[in-house]
């Protein structure tokens, strides 16, 4: 166990819970940059890390709220497993063959992390705008008491008849990014669904979101686990540090203004990820 490393994994929890930033855009850059580990041992690592910690906030959104939309999530998993394992399978090749993938992950670490920054600018303003067609359709944001039946979920989402094909391609995209950086689960795929569904109630938004993270990180992790890029030291050290922190950082998250430290937070992630695009 180390110190050091059970500290930043606090830090990153107390972040995480008072943002609601997902905790790979965050650790992996800091792993990379402070400790220097190689890009696809923190990607590998985090997506483990990630699996294991959403888990817990996955259960009280299903148990207690009734806010996760397992037809989503299927959909949503229909695209992305499917292509994070393709995406450990050309990884593994390109292992064998001796291509260095090293500029790849943090290449697209780095396109990830600007993508995020971007949606952390953007997802107050496509929330405010989705609460607003929720109000001029009558639809209360408050917990459902039982799943929505599918044609609800065609009048609630922006595609109509192409809903499920479009839900199914954003989760293959979200699969390869997720594989290759570790980032996305989280930030990336609360906006996209905001997009796809924008009268869908905010609190499914982040319990169906985050039920999709847990079996793409848990593939992409195992996966990397399988290539050897997972340290089980740095795994346990960071689990150590986080699940506290983020415990105190939600019961924070009331009383710091989110509308001055999201843009703080966005303008660091877009400042690492052009390091990590012309590190490349």
């Amino acid at each position: 166990m180390n110190l050091a490393y059970s500290l930043s994994g606090l830090l990153v929890g107390l972040l995480v819970g008072i943002t609601g930033v997902g905790g790979g855009s965050l650790m992996t850059p800091l792993l990379v940059f402070l400790f220097g580990f190689k890009p696809s041992v923190a990607v590998g690592t985090d997506l483990m890390f990630a699996a294991i910690t959403k888990t817990g906030g996955v259960w009280v959104h299903h148990t207690k709220h009734s806010s996760v939309d397992w037809k989503v999530v299927r959909w949503l998993a229909a695209g992305s497993l499917p292509f994070a394992i393709a995406t450990l399978l050309v990884l593994k090749h390109l292992m064998e063959i001796g291509k260095e993938i090293t500029g790849a992950i943090t290449f697209t670490l780095g396109i990830a992390l600007l993508l995020t920054a971007t949606s952390l600018l953007v997802r107050s303003i496509m929330m405010r705008r989705a609460k607003q067609l929720k109000e001029a359709a009558g639809i209360e944001d408050k917990i459902a008491d039982d799943e929505p039946q599918d044609e609800d979920l065609q009048a609630i989402g922006r595609f109509k008849r192409m809903q499920i094909p479009a839900t199914i391609l954003t989760g293959a995209v979200l699969g390869i990014l997720v594989t290759l950086s570790s980032v996305g689960a989280g930030a990336l795929g609360t906006v996209a669904l905001l997009f796809l569904y924008p009268k869908m109630k905010t609190v499914k938004i982040v319990g169906t979101d985050l039920a999709h993270a847990i079996p793409l990180t848990a593939v992409a992790g195992a996966g990397h686990w399988a290539l050897g890029n997972v340290d089980v030291v740095l795994l346990g050290s960071l689990l150590v540090g986080s699940i506290p922190g983020i415990w105190v950082g939600s019961h924070l998250s009331a009383k710091i203004p989110e509308r001055f430290l999201r843009p703080v937070l966005a303008t660091v992630l877009l400042l690492i990820g052009v390091k990590f695009v012309f590190a490349s």
